[in-house]
């Protein structure tokens, strides 16, 4: 018997397997979403996609934080016809119709009402304990930037103003419990959580809840927001996500997507400006816009303004079949450096 084989054999974990042979990497499950910038975000591709594990969207209020997770729900739904999501919920701004308009069959919801991180952690690892391998189960979490502590509400209740150093020591002991689950039972958790800047020379952007959650997350993205008009007349917003922490991405990445009152998140958004800065789109003269190849010289669009083509399905088919998703790989993508000796 060889070394290997001995190491396996006497190893009191029954999921013990060769790396190679491991189902952990080789069956894990890869759910696209409909908003291509949306994909390049979360794995660098625009036919990519989110993986099972934790993922962070992290902004101020009203950054679409929740409208992103809900689509990723969505998304996950639509690819198992029998998956249900476990929702919780400490803002109650998500309501029924909220999940609908996102394409969420509310009916297919539990909806779990919490009030601190504690509650949070006794059911989640309750909850995680009785899923089996198998269950098509997402869950979203809003959010965690909102919750108190156990303690913070206890010392608010006995009328004392002292201050709470144990929230983000629960919240680490949450994440660390919870994440081999996930990653074990293949099961994809969003949760939403909030943002501060740090108080220094140069202030950075911090998601609060310490360290613990950063440590825990597969990805992470801080939301930036700018606003869209016409004229004078405010009709959306751009918002940027900026990948915080990736293991697909590149960190700092930022993929814009535009999100306009009257029609929702524009499916190509991002795309016009990401295919200019990677050489596939020109602008020759003020106002005009060529489109090409820019490793073949393939012309695939002439002068057009950029109005009838930010959005145009016809055209960004055919900039992909061209190969524009392979540079955008390569602009977005972790890759893993690999020895000349």
């Amino acid at each position: 018997m060889s070394i290997l084989e001995k190491l396996k054999k006497n190893s009191t974990i029954k999921a013990t397997q060769m790396l190679n042979e491991s189902e952990f990497f080789s069956e894990r499950d890869r759910v696209s979403t409909n908003i291509p910038a949306l994909n390049i975000a979360l794995s660098g591709s625009v036919y990519g996609g989110f993986l099972p594990g934790l993922t962070f969207f992290a902004a101020p209020s009203k950054h679409f934080k929740t409208n992103f997770s809900l689509l990723m729900v969505s998304s996950y739904m639509k690819k198992h016809p029998d998956a249900v999501c476990l929702f919780y919920d400490s803002e109650y701004g998500a309501t029924p119709e909220y999940f609908s308009n996102m394409g969420v069959d509310a009916s297919r919801v539990v909806h779990t009402p919490i009030t601190n991180v504690e509650e949070l952690k006794f059911d989640l690892v309750a909850q995680l304990e009785a899923i089996e391998k198998g269950d098509k189960v997402i869950i979203m979490i809003d959010s965690v930037g909102n919750l108190a502590s156990k303690k913070e509400v206890e010392d608010a209740k006995e009328q004392k103003s002292v201050a709470d150093m144990s929230r983000a020591k629960a919240l680490k002991s949450l994440f660390r419990i919870v994440t081999p689950y996930l990653t074990s039972k293949a099961i994809p958790m969003i949760a939403v959580n909030h943002t501060y800047q740090t108080i220094e020379l140069y202030a950075k952007t911090q998601m609060s809840g310490g360290t613990g959650p950063i440590y825990s997350a597969n990805t992470v993205f801080f939301v930036t927001r700018a606003q869209e008009k016409e004229g004078k007349d405010l009709t959306g917003y751009q918002f940027t996500l900026v990948a915080h922490k990736s293991r697909d991405v590149r960190e700092n990445s930022k993929i814009p997507i535009t999100v306009e009152f009257d029609n929702g998140i524009k499916k190509w958004s991002g795309l016009f400006d990401i295919a200019r800065e990677l050489g596939w789109i020109e602008m020759p003269s003020s106002g005009w816009y060529t489109a090409q190849n820019p490793h073949t010289k393939e012309l695939i669009q002439d002068k057009c303004r950029a109005k009838d083509i930010e959005q145009s399905d016809e055209f960004w088919e055919k900039m992909l079949a061209a190969g524009l998703d392979n540079d955008i790989q390569r602009h977005y993508r972790l890759e893993l450096v690999q020895s000349t000796k």
